[in-house]
């Protein structure tokens, strides 16, 4: 399951948005209710991890799927 989180202000992983079965819907409602210009995928040993950026590389949220 990917888990879309947005920035609160304190945390990167702070407020949960939504949950998807797809990779490519949670991107899409990433762009949607974010507006992210970069994305960076992250591998780790128990989840995978897409970082959401601007344009200034300021983070924005981050999407996260445990494996």
């Amino acid at each position: 399951m990917w888990k879309l989180y947005k920035y609160n202000g304190h945390y990167i992983q702070g407020e949960l948005i939504s949950e998807h079965k797809t990779e490519s819907a949670a991107l899409k409602k990433a762009q949607k209710e974010i507006g992210f210009t970069y994305a960076v995928r992250d591998k780790r040993e128990k989840e995978q991890l897409i970082w959401l950026d601007n344009e200034e590389h300021t983070p924005l949220g981050v999407i996260v799927k445990k494996l």
